[in-house]
Protein backbone atom coordinates (compact mmCIF):
# COMPACT_ATOMS: atom_id res chain seq x y z
CA UNK A 1 0.00 0.00 0.00
CA UNK A 2 1.24 3.67 -1.10
CA UNK A 3 1.37 6.29 2.03
CA UNK A 4 -1.52 8.34 0.06
CA UNK A 5 -3.52 4.81 0.08
CA UNK A 6 -3.00 4.38 4.15
CA UNK A 7 -3.56 8.10 5.10
CA UNK A 8 -6.98 7.15 2.65
CA UNK A 9 -7.49 4.11 4.45
CA UNK A 10 -6.34 6.07 8.10
CA UNK A 11 -8.01 9.52 8.24
CA UNK A 12 -8.29 8.95 11.82
CA UNK A 13 -4.42 8.56 12.62
CA UNK A 14 -1.87 11.06 12.61
CA UNK A 15 1.79 10.91 11.06
CA UNK A 16 2.43 8.01 8.59
CA UNK A 17 2.16 4.40 8.24
CA UNK A 18 5.90 3.64 9.76
CA UNK A 19 4.53 5.11 12.87
CA UNK A 20 1.95 2.30 13.26
CA UNK A 21 4.52 -0.51 11.30
CA UNK A 22 5.24 -3.52 14.46
CA UNK A 23 9.19 -3.91 14.71
CA UNK A 24 8.99 -6.72 12.29
CA UNK A 25 7.48 -4.86 9.39
CA UNK A 26 10.43 -2.12 9.83
CA UNK A 27 13.00 -4.73 9.86
CA UNK A 28 11.91 -6.20 6.67
CA UNK A 29 11.26 -2.66 5.17
CA UNK A 30 14.62 -1.82 5.87
CA UNK A 31 16.02 -5.23 3.84
CA UNK A 32 13.67 -4.45 1.14
CA UNK A 33 14.85 -0.87 0.86
CA UNK A 34 18.48 -2.23 0.71
CA UNK A 35 17.78 -4.77 -1.56
CA UNK A 36 16.22 -2.95 -3.42
CA UNK A 37 19.31 0.11 -4.06
CA UNK A 38 21.21 -3.09 -4.80
CA UNK A 39 18.73 -4.46 -7.30
CA UNK A 40 19.07 -0.98 -9.00
CA UNK A 41 22.78 -1.21 -8.66
CA UNK A 42 22.49 -4.22 -11.00
CA UNK A 43 20.63 -2.34 -13.87
CA UNK A 44 17.20 -5.05 -12.92
CA UNK A 45 14.14 -3.51 -14.40
CA UNK A 46 11.14 -2.63 -11.83
CA UNK A 47 8.88 -4.78 -12.51
CA UNK A 48 11.26 -7.60 -12.00
CA UNK A 49 12.73 -5.72 -8.77
CA UNK A 50 9.22 -5.79 -7.54
CA UNK A 51 8.31 -9.29 -8.11
CA UNK A 52 11.45 -10.12 -6.17
CA UNK A 53 11.06 -7.76 -3.51
CA UNK A 54 7.78 -9.26 -2.75
CA UNK A 55 8.65 -12.84 -2.99
CA UNK A 56 11.23 -11.79 -0.45
CA UNK A 57 9.21 -9.71 1.43
CA UNK A 58 6.88 -12.65 2.06
CA UNK A 59 9.66 -14.93 2.96
CA UNK A 60 11.04 -12.59 5.61
CA UNK A 61 7.86 -11.74 7.13
CA UNK A 62 7.40 -15.45 7.48
CA UNK A 63 10.65 -16.24 9.02
CA UNK A 64 10.08 -12.89 11.41
CA UNK A 65 6.87 -13.77 12.84
CA UNK A 66 7.72 -17.64 13.72
CA UNK A 67 10.74 -15.87 15.53
CA UNK A 68 8.45 -14.13 17.24
CA UNK A 69 6.52 -17.30 18.51
CA UNK A 70 9.94 -19.23 20.02
CA UNK A 71 10.85 -18.38 23.14
CA UNK A 72 14.32 -16.36 23.81
CA UNK A 73 17.09 -18.07 26.01
CA UNK A 74 18.16 -15.57 28.57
Amino acid sequence: MTAAEWRAANPDKSGNIRDYATINELICLSNMENINAVLIADGIPQPERLKKLNQIAISQMKVLNENDNRKLLK
